[in-house]
């Protein structure tokens, strides 16, 4: 079973799921979230398995409420957990609004940070990804100002390793050739545009191709996201969270997928937020859901074969 969270209720989580399960698309899926809120969403002929975790107050679609922020929090706990032990084999998780749960007085920077401190993990990696390419993050949620301070030795090499180890075993790449992004423009023109690459970004990657990694870099973002560069390559590592998610979106917006690397469970997302705009007026599109789900679908496919071997 494969566990769904529906995400900030003001959102179009629930939305999202209603396509899917008019089309029959979840019949090995449990929803987390409130029982009565998703039964009243759902086409009375649409039979969904749920795991209950009430609402602290009725939500209504564009309207944030801080009184639930606990609430969408316990939904992703709940589905961690049911992963840890077995209960779930993956977990999809809808769109989520940080603003908010940060307003509601708890700090929060995403899924991504949560769900490695949920599961005691020391290190784990944001990639997202579509047809057209896969793109991982050294830093993810920081300010922009602050993202140079984070390009260290060793978070470099800890993403890079972690990343490797993951295409191998989720994507059944033998030797991922990834192509590094600089971190200054023209990836610091040889230091005149910044020393980050001659002081630690080339230093770190030497390392690893020591240790047998196929590296490619550091290459200017600006070149490196040309249709023919991204080709050469299984895999892009972008130094922070714009340099990456930008062209990714621009190339598959709506149909790419959010995955964490180096967690000990499987978990996959969209590619977008609560889109508060549109929530409740039954337009939203549930491609990046669909693709998540598949993609959540192939990794376990994967894992239990990889077991058996």
């Amino acid at each position: 079973m494969i566990a769904i969270t529906l995400g900030e209720p003001a959102g179009i989580g629930i939305e999202l799921v209603v396509q899917l399960a008019e089309n029959n698309e979840l019949n090995d899926c449990v929803l987390i979230g409130d029982e009565n809120w998703i039964r009243q969403s759902l086409p009375s002929h649409c039979d969904v398995s749920v795991e209950h975790i009430p609402m602290v107050k009725p939500s209504q679609f564009g309207q944030l409420n801080p009184l639930n922020s606990n609430y969408v929090l316990a939904t992703i706990k709940a589905a961690t957990l049911g992963c840890m032990s077995g209960a779930y084999q993956a977990m999809v998780t809808c769109p989520i609004h940080k603003g908010i749960i940060n307003d509601a007085g708890i700090h929060f920077s995403g899924h991504t940070e949560y769900l490695a401190e949920l599961t005691k993990t020391p290190k784990v990696v944001m990639m997202l990804l579509n047809d057209v390419m896969k793109v991982a993050l050294v830093t993810t949620h920081i300010p922009l100002k602050d993202v140079s301070d984070h390009v260290t030795d060793t978070e470099i090499k800890q993403v890079i390793q972690i990343l490797n180890t993951d295409m191998v075993s989720k994507f059944a790449v033998e030797e991922p050739q990834i192509g590094v992004c600089g971190l200054n423009p023209h990836a610091g023109e040889n230091g005149h545009l910044g020393r980050e690459e001659l002081d630690t970004i080339i230093p770190a990657l030497d390392d690893l191709r020591q240790e047998g990694l196929h590296l490619h870099g550091p290459i200017p973002a600006d070149t490196l996201f040309t249709p023919e560069k991204v080709k050469q390559y299984d895999a892009i590592l972008a130094m922070y969270h714009d340099q990456g998610l930008a062209p990714l979106k621009y190339a598959g917006f709506g149909e790419s997928v959010n995955i964490t690397l180096g967690l000990p469970i499987i978990r996959t997302s969209v590619d977008h937020g609560t889109a508060l705009d549109i929530a409740g007026q039954g337009i939203a599109n549930a491609s990046s859901l669909r693709a998540a789900l598949k993609l959540a679908r192939a990794c376990v496919l994967r894992s239990s074969e990889t077991q058996q071997v």
